[in-house]
Parts: structure tokens; C-alpha cells; sequence
């Protein structure tokens, strides 16, 4: 138990895009710079999307140009099509997370585009890329966010079968990274394990990432399985903050520090500072006016810290 595992801090991203207060850009980036401060090393700073679907994202630029590079650190951009990537090279961002979908019920509401429009979507992407190749700051790394692997708010149960086509068809485009989001918070440990084993055998050379929401109370439970089945990237969100505003009913991701707690607890190593994390989820549960639902920015760690 003692390999690290990576925490992708999506909070300034999936966690505000659902709350009622609408953040300003320079709040944002100082939420980023307080999560980089506790041990956040690749952060989910932006989402490239139009402001008139999701105001809270509204001033993606603004965010990315508050964050002048830092060593070690990499800012992600999320975009849900060709428009938003050429937003995104617009900006500083280290990568690019593209946000595809395993149903055709959830991919047409939230982008208008049906599973193979999406997959056509990311190899224009990727050709274009290619073109862009040898231009400085114009290739920021990419990966891959499937939403709804386990259940989806449209099409209902979504099959191990689905997600390993998927998660095939993405990899013979060459994406190097493709995390596994329950976007509804459906999944239990033994289905995470199951679609976990699936992915892998379609995409043996593929990174895996994992993106769970706690909308039924079983995420640290699916991370667990999933740290279980060899997945060393996980994503989530400080003080358990957010949702999906186009999947009813979805609440916010797991908890940054209580997936540290538990992680750092069992002897693996995340690089974060805990009380750090602590102070942060607090810090934005004042900003969008109401606590942060995380158990530890209610309970704290244990043992305590000492004065």
C-alpha cells in the first residue's frame, strides 16, 4: 500500500459548475492557487464551454491567465467539442480533457452529439492536433472523461460491453489517458471493478482514471475497488462540491480530503497536506454560501493536530 496515487483536482471545475453562486474568474484562479498550495499538482482549472449553458465556467480565459506557469504543476481545460479545444489553445493550459459520453442519451443532451459523433468529434481533434504539432504551446497534452459508465440518467443501466468498445475505440486514436466517470453516482464497488477489468483489456496500454460522484454514498467505496483493481488516478473535488447540471440528481464528486484521509491512512502516498485541504474546503464553502458537505471539513482528521 505504499505506491502514490494521483489526485486530479477537478473542484474549480466539476465542483462549482453546479452550485447556485456563480464565482468570478479572479476567485477561481485564487482557488486553484490555495489547492496547488496544499499538494495539488494537475488541476481541473477551466471548463471551455458557452457561458449561456453554464455561467459558473463563464471567463475560462480569465482563470487560465490569473495562473502564470508554475514547475510542476499542470492546469487541465475541460471542452466538449472542436470550438471549445481552439478556446483552449488559446490559453496556458498543460492539458486538454475531452468530455465524451457511453450513451447516446447522455452525449445528445449535454453536446448534441450522438457516441460516434462524439468519437469523430476527438479524432478531428486529434488530426488537428497533429497538424498543430511543432508550434510552441499549441499541443497541450490530451485525454478522455466518458460520462455515465455506470448509468446513465437517459438510456438507464449502461453494459462492461459499451464501455470496453468505447474505451477501445478511443485508444486506436491514441489517447494515452481515459477516466471512467459515473457522472450520476449509480456504481458500486464490484461494478467498478468489473468495468475497471474491461477497459483494461480493451486499452492494455492505456493510463486509467476514475471520476466518481457521490450521489448514493458509495464513492470512497468505488475508489476503494477501483485503487483495488490497479487504478493509481483518481479525481475529485475539495469539500465534495458540484454535480452535473445536465444529469439530474447528481451530486458532487468525492471529497479531495476524504479520499486523502482514507489513501494516507492506509499508507499510500498523495502528496497533499490534509489540514491544507481542510482549511480550502471550508475557505469555498464560505464563497458559494453553504458548508462544504465533506465529512472532514465537518469532523477534521484524525488524530488531531497538535497546537
Amino acid at each position: 500500500m505504499s505506491r502514490p496515487i494521483t489526485i486530479v483536482e477537478v473542484g474549480p471545475r466539476d465542483g462549482l459548475q453546479n452550485e447556485k453562486a456563480v464565482l468570478e474568474p479572479a476567485v477561481r484562479a485564487d482557488l486553484v492557487r490555495r489547492l496547488e498550495a496544499a499538494g495539488a499538482r494537475r488541476i481541473e482549472a477551466v471548463s471551455f464551454v458557452h457561458p449561456k449553458y453554464v455561467p459558473q465556467m463563464a471567463g475560462a480565459e480569465e482563470v487560465m491567465a490569473a495562473l502564470p506557469h508554475a514547475a510542476g504543476h499542470s492546469r487541465i481545460g475541460l471542452v466538449l467539442n472542436g470550438k471549445g479545444y481552439d478556446r483552449a489553445l488559446g490559453t496556458a493550459v498543460d492539458e486538454v480533457n475531452v468530455a465524451m459520453s457511453a450513451t447516446d442519451g447522455f452525449g445528445l443532451k449535454n453536446q448534441g452529439l450522438s457516441v460516434d459523433q462524439q468519437v469523430q468529434m476527438l479524432a478531428d481533434i486529434i488530426a488537428g492536433r497533429a497538424n498543430a504539432a511543432g508550434q510552441p504551446g499549441a499541443t497541450p497534452a490530451l485525454s478522455a472523461t466518458l460520462s455515465c459508465v455506470w448509468g446513465c440518467p437517459f438510456d438507464g443501466e449502461v453494459s462492461a460491453g459499451q464501455v470496453a468498445d468505447l474505451v477501445g475505440r478511443i485508444d486506436e486514436l491514441g489517447v494515452a489517458e481515459i477516466a471512467l466517470a459515473d457522472t450520476i453516482g449509480a456504481g458500486d464497488p464490484w461494478a467498478v471493478t468489473k468495468k475497471v477489468e474491461a477497459a483494461r483489456a480493451a486499452a492494455p496500454d492505456a493510463v486509467l482514471r476514475l471520476h466518481f460522484h457521490d450521489t448514493r454514498n458509495t464513492g470512497l467505496a468505488n475508489a476503494y475497488a477501483g485503487i483495488e483493481a490497479g487504478v493509481s488516478v483518481l479525481d475529485a473535488s475539495v469539500g465534495g462540491i458540484g454535480g452535473c447540471p445536465f444529469a439530474p440528481g447528481a451530486t458532487g464528486n468525492i471529497a479531495t480530503e476524504d479520499l486523502v484521509y482514507m489513501l494516507e491512512r492506509a499508507g499510500y502516498s498523495t502528496g497533499h497536506d490534509l489540514d491544507a485541504l481542510i482549511g480550502t474546503a471550508r475557505w469555498i464553502g464560505e464563497k458559494i454560501g453553504r458548508p462544504a458537505p465533506s465529512a472532514l471539513s465537518r469532523a477534521g482528521g484524525w488524530p488531531p493536530p497538535r497546537n
